[in-house]
């Protein structure tokens, strides 16, 4: 009898834990709103002044944490034509330097700018706040803020 409640209790806390951890990554997946289209991405083009490459083989990206594709930085947006691992609470910064690691992110966060949030996990148009001047930083870093993950980043100049 007590072993069978052993099983029991194993097997039902299991099966929560496994659908909690479903729930994290899907929900983010089930409400994003539409991803900007390839057309309207480009009709941001006119003002975009950078461009660089968000790749996967970054030092603390990970099969769960990772992005990849360009990334146009202007004055007024900065999109992406590619795709990002799906997450919850994904922030848009920008830095003065080129990282790679969630370390070097805690670092230099206090002299990053945050520019907002990312909805959309394939393609994405972020507009930049009038404060923030992209001409000022280097790089464009996403950041999961609930997690304190790294995800991706790119050098556009």
């Amino acid at each position: 009898m007590m072993t069978k409640l052993l099983v029991f209790g194993i097997t039902h806390a299991a099966a929560l834990v496994t659908g909690f951890a479903l729930g994290i990554y899907l929900l983010p997946i089930l409400i994003a709103p539409t991803a900007p289209t390839a057309a309207e991405i480009q009709a941001q083009s006119g003002d975009m002044q950078f461009s660089g490459q968000f790749r996967r083989d970054l030092e603390d990206s990970n099969f769960l944490h990772w992005g990849e594709g360009t990334v146009a930085v202007g004055r007024r947006s900065i999109a992406l034509t590619g795709r990002l691992a799906p997450g919850p609470d994904y922030k848009l910064y920008l830095s003065p330097e080129f990282i790679e690691t969630e370390a070097a992110f805690m670092r230099l966060k206090p002299r990053m700018a945050l520019v907002g949030d990312v909805r959309t996990f394939s393609n994405f148009i972020v507009p930049v706040p009038p404060h923030v001047d992209p001409g000022m930083y280097n790089t464009v870093i996403v950041w999961c803020e609930s997690f304190g993950q790294f995800i991706t980043a790119a050098k556009y100049r």
